[in-house]
């Protein structure tokens, strides 16, 4: 599932490319993508101009003239990909990916009135492109349970800290899941800013020292922030909005090294299972 950086990133390409622009048409293949009355669509989505792009957690919001905005989650596979008046030639890395759109993994397909195309591909068919009232999006179960974002300057490591709190006897690898403690942290960077860290993913919440929820803070807003610049961090689905791939696997630390040695100490990375999910460590650095 695409993270916060992976989104964030979506959300700088998009904000980049579709602001401004008018749509003309709106076509999908499956309800469950686009649950949005007929209607509502005619009334508030053809003829809106694109005012903004914001990004909340893990779920995009593409605010329109008309006080209208689609929210948008990706889930497990999602894809948001503008194609402008001018597609890739031949050869170009992006030829595969952005050429052939819109593909059967196409689920929604937004025409603008240049002529250009926003689409929104999802293999596996869980994310969805809802379309509602502006002031209405705040009132989203989502919204109203979800926690910080961790990047903001003004979320201090003692509020990051103290977010944990009522998480005291669970692991800390499944409190950093868990999407009302702290936003937009998946299974990537949790284990590599648990890394950075010296902290083992199934040590609980309330053994962990002020000092090392410092150091926790300190690196994931590190480690996102440089995944952010990186484009995100690829895997067999994700693309940024003009078709390319993230580059932050290049850097990872941990996560996907099982087998290779610990950049930090020498020894070899492992892999299990912690938090229901595959898990990175270095047995050495990170002692339970």
């Amino acid at each position: 599932m695409p993270e916060l950086p992976e989104v964030e990133t979506v959300r700088r390409g998009l904000h980049r490319l579709i602001i401004g622009r008018v749509v003309k048409a709106a076509d999908s293949d499956n309800p469950k993508s686009f649950p949005n009355a007929k209607h509502d669509v005619e009334a508030f989505l053809i003829g809106a101009t694109v005012s903004n792009v914001r990004r909340r957690a893990k779920v995009l919001m593409i605010d329109l003239s008309t006080d209208y905005t689609l929210v948008i989650h990706l889930k497990m596979t999602g894809q948001l990909v503008f194609v402008g008046e001018q597609r890739f030639g031949a050869g170009h890395p992006n030829d595969s990916l952005i050429n052939h759109l819109p593909d059967k993994s196409t689920r929604v397909s937004l025409t603008f009135t240049d002529d250009t195309k926003l689409f929104f591909n999802d293999q596996r068919k869980f994310g969805w492109m809802r379309l509602m009232p502006t002031v209405e999006v705040p009132n989203i179960d989502f919204m109203k349970k979800v926690g910080p974002e961790p990047l903001e300057a003004d979320f201090t490591p003692s509020e990051f800290a103290a977010r944990f709190k009522r998480r005291a006897g669970t692991s800390i690898k499944a409190a950093l899941l868990d999407q009302s403690v702290v936003a937009g942290v998946g299974n990537i960077y949790a284990d590599e800013s648990l890394w950075g860290a010296k902290i083992h993913p199934k040590r609980l919440v309330r053994d962990i020292k002020p000092r090392e929820f410092a150091l926790l803070y300190t690196d994931l807003r590190a480690v996102m922030n440089l995944a952010i610049d990186k484009g995100g961090s690829s895997n067999q689905t994700y693309i940024n909005a003009e078709g390319e791939k993230g580059r932050y696997m290049d850097f990872a630390r941990v996560f996907r090294r099982e087998g290779q040695e610990c950049p930090r100490c020498g020894t070899v990375i492992i892999k299990f299972k912690a938090a229901g999910r595959g898990t990175h460590i270095c047995p050495h650095c990170q002692k339970l």
